[in-house]
């Protein structure tokens, strides 16, 4: 009995919070994005070191020039046409900024043209809401 109050009231407090979502956090509220770029390159090969560099400097540090990070992994999809799962290297960039319309059309630019510049089917994105401080 005593844990569901516990539970209720956890739960009560969530729901009833007033003011901005960093009220009780150190930090201002922000969105955590996060792009998710395939390395692996149609017909073979990888975008290699120089060429993502390159995207980098020209593509998305002009767009959010004030900071992100730079994260190499490998990940894997699966195929629209065949429905094979893939795995290939990737690159996630995470960036902690203000929401803004005028954000998101920075987002569709980077992967727009990573799309076209490397012949990709898609550039993932996630977006999350956040409390940062710097």
């Amino acid at each position: 009995m005593r844990m569901a109050r516990l539970l209720l009231l956890l739960l009560l407090a969530g729901c009833s919070a007033a003011g901005p979502r960093c009220a009780a956090l150190p930090g201002q509220p922000q969105v955590t994005v996060q792009l998710l770029f395939g390395r692996s390159l149609k017909g073979g090969g990888v975008v290699d070191d120089a060429a993502w560099q390159d995207f980098l400097a020209r593509s998305v540090t002009p767009r959010f020039p004030d900071g992100l990070t730079v994260l190499n992994g490998s990940g894997q999809w699966r195929q629209r046409a065949t429905g094979k799962i893939v795995s290939e290297p990737s690159t996630v960039v995470e960036i902690v900024t203000d929401e803004s319309p005028e954000m998101f059309q920075r987002l569709d630019a980077i992967r727009a043209d990573y799309r076209q510049r490397f012949n990709q089917e898609s550039v993932g994105l996630v977006v999350n809401e956040s409390c940062a401080s710097f």
